[in-house]
């Protein structure tokens, strides 16, 4: 048997297969079969992908950062779900923004030159058809498909391709500065562990954050993609509430989950599909509560583009059909706050305006209704309004739906507002199921209006206007999805 011929051989070790499968080895006959009788698929004359000029600017910017200095952004592995299943993998957002490239197991490498950067990326060959790879493996391609030659990796990237499987014994043996984004291989970690700081590595990360703070052309256009299906998302649960009445929220997270995968490459996060008090959960991801005529559903939720950007949308619906005195009350409330924060995104302005502005409308009308003692100004200092506000009026956008995390403070949240930027608006009132502190009448409502904006030259653009906002609109668009 190959198996044993190789073990004896003292050569390359077989490829490991599964414990208790039905087949104890393969037969030198069968193995010299698979070897030949097979066309020819190399794929020629590929054009390149649509962002590749610009993440080859993008890799000129981190250049220009580091001169002089080896610099390693990994994709990441596949990560285990149970036994010998794994998650589906998604690259990390440091490693696709500057190549592009999704797969697992690579690494874009910029070696120093004379003048910038010389820049590898590293991936897996095709598999080996000469050893069995290809069909024995549990990652051979007849297992789960064919994946690029290097030859038709650079075509596609822009970028010379070499074989991943030989870059830690290259790493090993390299010398001079070396950054690496930790986190997602530990192999390449391993090889650099003697050569590497994690204070340097850091500013790393920390640039490539704030490089993602103004998209470029190509992004933004990704960035609509993104939202004009979580439209088209969000339209397909308005048609089917009455099934989900009959099962539960998981109906809900099921139909939007389909728009995602069908347009997209996945949803861009958990969905959120809160009914009833579930609503004042902020992150209720769970999805396994009733879904009744009544209340409201707050649905947050975004389709992640095959480039992997994604929308990050809530709008706050009644199940059926029609808000209540009190929730439309509670939801105007939201929406003219709403309203304040989307006037408050201009370029110019600091970025903390918005949530001021948000904020301060939400402080007021809680001093209306008696729920606090003014002045606003006095409830805004304490902070008062948080009880019911909670969280945060918004967050960069991007390849993470909390974009850019790594970013400065001084850069971030004490920054100031650029065109090209993109962040969320969307503020929010959550009256626990529990809460004592105000009237029977508002507990377990939770309401958040969120939309995508894009800050231009002369003001924002409302990524997601296609969705109605105020209370009667929405109420008129879920009457004419319902027919």
């Amino acid at each position: 048997m190959l198996d044993e011929a190789a073990d004896e051989a003292g050569e390359e070790e077989p490829i490991k297969q599964r414990k208790n499968g039905l087949y104890p080895g393969v037969s030198d006959e069968l193995a010299d079969s698979m070897k030949s009788g097979w066309a020819d698929t190399e794929l020629r004359g590929l054009e390149p992908i649509a962002q590749a000029g610009y993440t080859a600017a993008r890799r000129a910017a981190l250049s220009a950062r580091f001169p002089g200095e080896r610099l390693v952004i990994p994709a990441g592995n596949l990560k285990t779900r149970s036994n010998d299943t794994e998650y589906p993998f998604r690259a990390s957002v440091e490693y696709a923004y500057l190549t592009g490239n999704l797969t697992e197991d690579g690494v874009l490498v910029l070696e120093p030159a004379a003048e910038g950067h010389k820049a590898t990326i590293y991936l897996l060959p095709r598999s080996n058809r000469e050893n069995g790879e290809f069909w024995l493996s549990g990652q051979g391609e007849l297992w789960v498909g064919r994946r690029h030659s290097l030859a038709e990796a650079e075509q596609l990237y822009g970028i010379p391709a070499s074989d991943v499987r030989e870059l830690p014994a290259a790493l090993t043996e390299a010398t001079g500065p070396v950054r690496v984004v930790r986190g997602y291989d530990a192999a390449i970690e391993a090889a650099l562990t003697d050569k590497v700081t994690r204070e340097h590595d850091d500013e790393l990360r920390v640039f490539l954050s704030e490089a993602r703070l103004v998209k470029d052309e190509f992004e933004a256009g990704e960035l609509q993609k993104a939202v004009d299906s979580t439209v088209r998302g969000f339209e397909d649960v308005v048609k089917v509430l009455d099934k989900a009445e009959a099962t539960s929220e998981r109906f809900i997270e099921g139909t939007f989950f389909l728009r995602a995968r069908v347009e997209g490459n996945d949803i861009g996060y958990g969905s959120i599909c809160a009914s009833g008090p579930h609503a004042c959960t902020l992150h209720w991801v769970r999805n396994d509560g009733p879904v009744r005529s009544g209340d409201l559903l707050l649905l947050d939720a975004g389709v992640e583009t095959h480039t992997l950007y994604t929308a990050d949308v809530t709008r706050t619906l009644p199940v059926n059909g029609t808000y209540s005195e009190i929730q439309k009350k509670i939801y105007d409330a939201v929406y003219d706050a709403q309203e304040a924060g989307i006037a408050a995104v201009q370029p110019g302005a600091k970025y903390r305006d918005f949530h001021d502005a948000a904020q301060h409308v939400l402080a007021e009308r809680l001093v209306e209704w008696g729920l606090l003692e003014g002045p606003v100004e006095r409830v805004l200092e304490l902070g008062l309004q948080r009880r019911w506000t909670l969280h945060g009026t918004g967050h960069m956008l991007g390849m993470d739906v909390h974009d850019c995390a790594a970013a400065r403070t001084e850069t971030y949240v004490e920054g100031t507002l650029e065109p090209g930027m993109c962040l969320t608006v969307e503020p929010g009132l959550y009256f626990q199921a529990d809460d004592l502190t105000v009237p029977e009448e508002y507990r377990g409502i939770g309401v958040r209006i969120e939309d995508d904006l894009l800050v231009t030259e002369d003001g924002n653009q409302n990524l997601s206007a296609g969705l109605p906002r105020r209370s009667d609109e929405v109420e008129a668009w879920m009457a004419s999805l319902k027919g």
